[in-house]
């Protein structure tokens, strides 16, 4: 997509990326796939910044799935050392510019001084309001729907909810996304157009932009031009259009 250095119309309160292309970055360029992951740090940080200049209160990265748990146990072992470098580096950083982080995903499979980075991140960020940093790690949206009916379940069979008070609200506040509102905009980059198990249930109406741009070298530009793509939709959610 082609477009302007600034924004015009309304921002999306909540937008989500599903950041896809570093292998490939690196294959293109004769490196291994590790340096791939290492340049999509860099447009991590690129982009949470460009996300709090534009004002947009919630920013969800796809950063490792429920299923990247079958990668090679090499690279699988290479992105945790990256984890823990972008734990490190970037907290103070963050916390500096106002920046709340919270993750969400399945952490008992994450090892333990991972777990500790992250609960102690969530803690010196958790009065922060510039901008709310969503990283969904060892996370599959099948596996929170499971879970969400699993927990629903358990209620109604000790008594504390009857089925007749089962609504989509209650279901929803037993979702990891529970006090974060559904993504208005969903963005994916690599040129590959699907959502490979991520929010599903919230993203029943979020607009949906593919863009080509490999993850490594996504700017705030992408995002922009993302936004106003956003902005030429008409959102009717079940409605009749205005346009």
């Amino acid at each position: 997509m082609q477009g302007t250095s600034t924004t015009t119309g309304a921002l999306p309160r909540h937008v989500a990326i599903i950041m896809d292309g570093n292998g490939r970055w690196a294959k293109a360029r004769g490196l291994p796939r590790t340096a791939g992951h290492r340049k999509g740090i860099e447009a991590v940080r690129r982009t949470v910044e460009a996300a709090r200049e534009l004002g947009i209160p919630y920013l969800t990265m796809f950063g490792f799935s429920s299923e990247n748990w079958r990668r090679p146990e090499g690279e699988i072992f290479d992105l945790m050392q990256l984890l823990r470098f972008y734990l490190r580096s970037e907290i103070a950083e963050l916390h500096k510019n106002g920046v709340r982080l919270r993750v969400i995903g399945d952490r008992s499979r994450l090892s333990a001084d991972i777990v500790t980075m992250i609960e102690k991140a969530e803690e010196l960020t958790s009065g922060n309001q510039a901008l709310n940093l969503v990283i969904a790690l060892s996370y599959g949206a099948r596996q929170e729907i499971v879970g969400a009916a699993r927990r629903i379940a358990r209620d109604v069979l000790e008594g504390r909810l009857s089925p007749e008070d089962i609504t989509e609200e209650s279901f929803a506040a037993n979702l990891l996304t529970r006090d974060i509102p559904d993504p208005d905009l969903l963005v994916r980059t690599s040129g590959e157009q699907r959502i490979s198990n991520f929010l599903l249930w919230q993203s029943a109406y979020t607009e949906l932009v593919f863009v080509d741009t490999l993850w490594p070298d996504f700017t705030k530009r992408d995002l922009e031009d993302a936004i106003r793509e956003f902005n030429q939709r008409d959102r009717r959610y079940g409605a009749v259009g205005t346009r």
